[in-house]
C-alpha cells in the first residue's frame, strides 16, 4: 500500500493505484497514483525519446513514454520501479522511478465528476465522488467511532443484536410508515428497533446494542434528514431514571471522538480544516423547559410553547452552552409528555413530564433518549391518553405481563454525528449512499 512506502528502505517495489494527475515535460514525466491509503509520486526520466529509423531528422516516443502521456484520469494502473526517499518531494517524502508500468483498466477520457461539481452530480456518480481523499476519510472515520463504542459496550457485557427490518404493525405511530407488499398482506419498514429493544430486556439480556438501518417516510429535503439512515441504539436494565442512559451515552461519545481524534486527527485537520475536541464529562444538562426560557431572554421563541425545540431554538441553546461553558454538547432534559411517545416514563410526582432527553451536538439534535415505562396498567392507560388501541399493541404489551426491569435507552443517527463532527453541511456527505425523497439511485 502506498501508505506503507514511507517506512520502506530505497529499493524495488510495486504498487497499483488510479491515476490522478499526469505531468508531461520535455525531458521528464511526473505522475500522481492514489490507492485507498494515499498518494505518491512517480517519476519516468531519463530517455523518452528514441531516433526514427525511417527520419534520422526526427525521433518517436518510447512505449513507456507513449503510455504514460496518454493516461486518462481514474484508468488504474500497476507500476514497478525503485522507491526513493527525497525530502524535496511534498507527496509523503518519497518517489517512485518508473522501470515499468502497464494498464490494468482505463478509464474514459471524460471524467463526469469535476472539483466544482455539485452535490447532485456527486451523488449520481458516487463510486467515483468517494475515491476523494475526504470521502475516503469519513468512512475511515466511521469504522474507528463504531469501534470505540462497541468496545465500550462489550466491556461493559452489552449484547449485540440484530433487529427485523420488516414489521406487522407500526414501531411507534402509523405516520411516516413505509408500507411494502408481503405475500397476501402489507408489511412496514421499521422506523426504529424500538419495541424489539425492549422485549431483549424482558427476555432478560440486561442491555444490548444495534447499529442498522431505520426507515422514515419523511418528505423532508433538508441538511439532516433522509427516508433511510443508520441508527445506532442501545437499551439497557437495571436503571434507575433517564439519568444512568444519559451518564453511559457520554461514556460513548467520549470514548468515540477520543479514537478518532487519536487516529484521524490530523488528517481531518488537513482535509476538513476542523480541530476535533475530546469533550469532559459530565455534558451540561438543562431541562427544556429552562433552555426555552434561555433562548427567549436571548432574543428567540419558540412559536409554541407546547412544542419541541426547533432547529433555531437548538442552535441558540447550543451556543449559549458553547459561551457559558465551552461545550460542544449539550442534554435538553425533562421532556412534556405531550410531545414524547407513550412508552416514556412520566416524572413521579409530575406526570406532565417525562423522564427523557435530547442530545444536542453542535447545534443539532442527534439522540433522544428515555427511561421507558416498565408498568403495563400505566403503559395502557398511557397508550390510550396518546389515542392508540392497547389491542393493536398487543405483542409489545405482553413483554411486560410476565415481569420486565426497569430500563431505558437511545437512538441516534450515525450519518448526522459524522456531519457535525466534520463540519458538513449535509448528511449527504457522510452516507455511503444517500435515500432521500427524490432520490433511489445509485
Amino acid at each position: 500500500m502506498i501508505n506503507d512506502l514511507a517506512a520502506r528502505e530505497d529499493g524495488p517495489v510495486r504498487v497499483s493505484g488510479w491515476v490522478e494527475k499526469v505531468r508531461d515535460q520535455r525531458h521528464v514525466q511526473f505522475v500522481v497514483l492514489r490507492d485507498e491509503s494515499g498518494a505518491v509520486q512517480l517519476v519516468n526520466g531519463g530517455v523518452l525519446r528514441e531516433p526514427d529509423p525511417e527520419n534520422p531528422r526526427s525521433d518517436i516516443l518510447v512505449p513507456r513514454t507513449r503510455t504514460i502521456s496518454e493516461l486518462t484520469h481514474g484508468t488504474f494502473v500497476t507500476v514497478g520501479g525503485e522507491l526513493q526517499h527525497n525530502e524535496r518531494v511534498k507527496l509523503g517524502g518519497v518517489e517512485i522511478q518508473i522501470d515499468e508500468i502497464s494498464v490494468v483498466t482505463a478509464a474514459l477520457p471524460d471524467n463526469p465528476v469535476a472539483d466544482d461539481s455539485g452535490i447532485d452530480v456527486r451523488l449520481d456518480w458516487r463510486f467515483l465522488d468517494l475515491r476523494r481523499p475526504e470521502q475516503n476519510l469519513v468512512f475511515r472515520i466511521q469504522t474507528t467511532f463504531l469501534h470505540a463504542l462497541r468496545q465500550v459496550w462489550v466491556d461493559r457485557g452489552l449484547i449485540e443484536i440484530q433487529t427485523p427490518k420488516l414489521m406487522a404493525s407500526a414501531s411507534e405511530s402509523r405516520a411516516e410508515l413505509f408500507e411494502v407488499e408481503y405475500f397476501e398482506g402489507k408489511a412496514f419498514l421499521a422506523q426504529s428497533p424500538q419495541f424489539f429493544k425492549q422485549m431483549a430486556q424482558a427476555a432478560g439480556f440486561g442491555g444490548i446494542f444495534e447499529v442498522g438501518p431505520a426507515f422514515r417516510a419523511d418528505p423532508s429535503f433538508t441538511s439532516r434528514h433522509a427516508t433511510e439512515f443508520t441508527s445506532i441504539d442501545m437499551e439497557i436494565s437495571w436503571v434507575d431514571s433517564h439519568v444512568d442512559v444519559m451518564d453511559l451515552h457520554e461514556e460513548l461519545m467520549v470514548a468515540g471522538i477520543s479514537a478518532v481524534e487519536e487516529k484521524h486527527g490530523e488528517e481531518i485537520q488537513k482535509l476538513f480544516g476542523v480541530e476535533l475536541a475530546v469533550p469532559s464529562r459530565p455534558f451540561p444538562r438543562i431541562p427544556l423547559a429552562e433552555a426555552k426560557e434561555i433562548v427567549k431572554a436571548e432574543g428567540y421563541e419558540i412559536p409554541r410553547a407546547d412544542a419541541d425545540m426547533d432547529p433555531e431554538g437548538e442552535r441558540r441553546i447550543a451556543a449559549h452552552v458553547k459561551q457559558k461553558y465551552g461545550y460542544d454538547f449539550v442534554f435538553l432534559t425533562d421532556y412534556a409528555a405531550s410531545i414524547r411517545p407513550f412508552y416514556h416514563m412520566r416524572h413521579e410526582g409530575d406526570a406532565s413530564l417525562t423522564n427523557s432527553y435530547d442530545l444536542i451536538y453542535h447545534g443539532v439534535e442527534i439522540s433522544t433518549g428515555a427511561q421507558r415505562e416498565h408498568r403495563i396498567e400505566v403503559l395502557e392507560a398511557q397508550a390510550v391518553e396518546k389515542g392508540m388501541d392497547p389491542a393493536e399493541l398487543g405483542f409489545y404489551l405482553d413483554f411486560f405481563r410476565y415481569g420486565v426491569p426497569p430500563h431505558g435507552g437511545f437512538g441516534m443517527g450515525l450519518n448526522r454525528v459524522l456531519m457535525l463532527m466534520l463540519g458538513q453541511s449535509s448528511i449527504r456527505e457522510t452516507t455511503y449512499l444517500f435515500r432521500g425523497p427524490n432520490r433511489l439511485l445509485p
